[in-house]
């Protein structure tokens, strides 16, 4: 596993977090641990509500980011598009790419719409949950969800990310 994290301006304001890696895992399986209510409480988030293309849905992250969110696109098992808290001046859109490199599988997520100043927070978040992604989809140990709240972080994580936030800290913006 060699996650590949950048961080970059949009604008004056706002930024954007882009982050890759290839899991030893085919495009289904890792497209249902992307989609799945179930799998994704297994790395990044208690997730529910209307769960297809146009659909509202709720969500709690490992990371405490609690908020609606709307999936925009829906292209199994290829890309996904989703917007946080839409309608408001916090609006975001996260989107990710699934793409087959033989046995295994590459996953792209981009963050966009973030205040530009806490980049590096959520460039060392992102690793942090990609990270989990990867020891989830190994059968490694999972956070439960009752190990975290919208005010709780999940404790691996939180570790995690405390200490890859330096890093990030340090590259700045591309």
């Amino acid at each position: 596993m060699k996650i590949v994290g950048t961080i970059r301006s949009l604008d004056e304001a706002r930024g954007a977090v882009r982050v890759e890696d290839v899991y030893d895992t085919d495009i289904d399986d890792l497209w249902e641990a992307c989609t799945n209510p179930e799998r994704l409480a297994r790395w990044i988030a208690k997730v529910s509500g209307d769960l297809r293309a146009g659909g509202l849905f709720d969500a709690i992250f490992t990371s405490t980011w609690t908020g609606p969110g709307r999936i925009d696109v829906c292209e199994k098992p290829h890309h996904l598009v989703l917007t946080t808290e839409p309608g408001t001046a916090d609006e975001g859109q996260i989107e990710a790419w699934l793409s087959e490199e033989g046995p295994r599988t590459r996953l792209v997520v981009e963050e966009r719409g973030l205040p530009r100043e806490r980049l590096h927070f959520h460039g060392a978040g992102w690793q942090a949950h990609l990270e989990d992604l990867a020891r989830s989809l190994a059968g490694g140990a999972v956070p439960t969800p009752d190990s975290w709240n919208e005010r709780t972080p999940e404790p691996t994580w939180h570790a995690r990310w405390t200490e890859l936030t330096p890093t990030y800290q340090q590259r700045g913006l591309r």
